[in-house]
């Protein structure tokens, strides 16, 4: 019997090749896991182009933890984050921010609706205590798209510094430093690399990186200390998930392999137009307009029937093989699938059929 198919955006499915890597024992201060350390990182670096002014610095953990660790190394004790929040995970970088006792301002907006670039040069000019901004480049709450460049944009010329949580759209969604300046750009392994849960990393600006240091509230999140000793031993400070590693660069072997950057976001973004033109039929459609749609996750609408309740429709979906998404609006009922991972048309055909059968047999649909 096949594993269920997770549309989710991470865990997320992968391919039996990254299973595959996971089977290999690896020493932690080993001379060949220091190499498969090294190569990630580079591999890491080049998918934004930024080999001449960035490093990577891999951390333990999920991706939250290395949202922390960034805010809480880059951005000075007497610094300022503006966090551009329409969604759960905005709102996480401010709440971590506050805890780690940095000042924090929100700019918040509504889950469909983009921060305005022109409202966020108003509060930069008004407010020169800010020193960063932090941006989520695509909500996975809602799966919405914010307008990374125009962000980037304003914040240079406004002399600050950004962070970006690309947590759900590293590896599909464009970002060139060459072309963008950020000061952090942070990720992990299990979006749209399609690796396991494990590994975050942070594309860092080596200047604004170095220049850091001391800032820390933590030993265990000192991205600073991490970079330094992995340059001065090639081992992480301390014990590195091995297995991850391994499966990681198992992933970024079938990325390259596919076609990169380009060919991942193309297979992305023809999985969200069959599932989007799927459940249209169904009479389900998604809560964001096609242009603010990024192809990583989708917002439905519930089933318009005064018995709709997620569990239920979740289990009979699941008994067909394909694990969905709870929403995370609180006003509107809705769910969320899934674009990514190691599927293609055949798996979405399918899911999408498996969410027609299960609404029939709930009598949720005719």
């Amino acid at each position: 019997m096949r594993e269920a198919i997770l549309l989710t955006p991470g865990p997320l499915t992968t391919s039996l090749a990254t299973k595959t890597a996971m089977l290999t024992d690896w020493g932690s201060w080993d001379s060949a896991f220091n190499a498969l350390t090294a190569g990630v990182c580079n591999d890491l670096v080049n998918i934004v182009h930024g080999g001449e002014t960035h490093v990577c610095v891999p951390l333990q953990g999920s991706g939250t933890f290395a949202v922390e660790a960034t805010i809480g190394t880059l951005v000075p004790k007497d610094g300022k984050l503006l966090v551009l929040v329409n969604g759960a995970y905005g709102r996480r970088m401010a709440q971590l921010t506050r805890v780690i006792g940095r000042q924090v301002e929100v700019y918040e907006t509504a889950d469909d609706q983009p921060a305005d670039p022109a409202e966020i040069a108003a509060r930069l000019a008004a407010d020169p205590a800010i020193t960063h901004v932090g941006a989520i480049h695509c909500e996975t709450s809602t799966g919405i798209l914010n307008p990374l460049a125009a962000i980037a944009d304003v914040v240079e010329r406004a002399g600050r510094r950004l962070i970006i949580d690309a947590m759900s759209a590293f590896g599909a969604l464009p970002v060139d430093a060459r072309e963008l300046r950020f000061d952090a750009l942070i990720a992990t392994s299990n979006k749209c690399l399609e690796g396991v849960p494990g590994v975050g990393f942070v594309i860092a600006r080596r200047e604004a990186l170095l220049a850091a240091s001391g800032n820390s509230h933590s030993l265990a999140l000192d991205l600073v200390d991490q970079y330094l000793y992995l340059q001065k031993t090639g081992q992480w400070r301390f014990t590195p998930p091995t297995h991850v590693v391994a499966a990681l660069a198992s992933a970024l072997e079938q990325y390259r392999l596919e076609g990169g950057q380009p060919a991942r976001l193309g297979r992305y973004a023809a999985n969200c137009r069959q599932l989007v033109s799927g459940l249209a039929r169904l009479g389900l459609r998604p809560l964001l307009e096609p242009s603010l749609q990024a192809p990583i996750i989708v917002t439905v609408h519930a089933p318009n029937h005064p018995d709709y309740e997620f569990k239920r429709f979740y289990e009979a979906v699941r008994a067909r093989g394909f694990v969905l998404y709870p929403g995370k609006l609180t006003e509107v009922e809705t769910f969320r699938v899934g674009c990514i991972g190691a599927i293609d048309s055949a798996e979405i055909g399918q899911a999408v059929a498996a969410i027609a059968d299960a609404l029939a047999e709930l009598g949720w649909i005719h």
